[in-house]
């Protein structure tokens, strides 16, 4: 009886003893320390404004939660040729009813986000009024497109000509609006474009 437990124990022994040989070694835990996140690369080049508004609105976000936009302009950085509606620099102002105040945050290519200033705001005026982001909906190189079609015959007599773009709400219109201007306001092409539905706006 003696003989036949200790060959069931043998036999126990063996078996554990195997099963361990077989089994796969476990990897040692790593000390090499987590790979860190990596940001995405920064654009080389000109950006449409909702990528660059997006940018100043982190830092516009963590000044004042109630914030809103009041203005979106283009412009431009020496070496970068702005294109079809995207450009090297713009610049954007929030306003905060709560704190009565504006600031401004220009983006900027191979420089990213920097804030340029701030003032008093007084509120609303019927030129002036900041709107919501979510009516924010049309980027600047689908409104440049709309622009351009409408100036097709302008820009056919005065090929070469730069565009800036502006983006701002009036009272009268309750929307934010495009502005696409070719030349200059005496002797350019002003073309305007609802930033929500993406229509050509007229009537102004």
């Amino acid at each position: 009886m003696k003989k036949r437990v200790f060959l069931a124990v043998a036999a126990m022994a063996a078996a554990a003893a195997f099963t361990s040989c077989t089994e796969a070694p476990q990897p040692a835990p790593s000390k090499e320390p987590a790979a860190a996140k990596k940001e995405p690369p920064a654009p080389e080049g000109p950006v449409a404004a909702q990528t660059a508004f997006y940018e100043m609105y982190k830092p516009a976000r963590a000044w004042a939660p109630d914030l809103l936009p009041l203005s979106l302009i283009s412009g431009e950085v020496k070496g970068t040729a702005n294109d079809g509606g995207k450009a090297a620099m713009w610049t954007a102002v929030f306003v905060s009813q709560s704190r009565r105040e504006a600031r401004t945050f220009v983006w900027a290519v191979g420089k990213g986000v920097s804030e340029a200033g701030a003032e008093s705001w007084s509120g609303s005026t019927p030129k002036s009024r900041p709107f919501q982001i979510t009516e924010f909906v049309v980027n600047s190189d689908a409104a440049y497109k709309t622009a351009a079609e409408k100036a097709a015959a302008w820009l056919k007599k005065h090929p070469g000509q730069k565009a800036s773009l502006s983006l701002a709400s009036t009272a009268r219109l309750q929307v934010p609006v495009w502005y696409v201007m070719w030349g200059t306001a005496k002797s350019g092409y002003l073309a305007f474009v609802n930033a929500t539905t993406g229509t050509p706006v007229t009537g102004r």
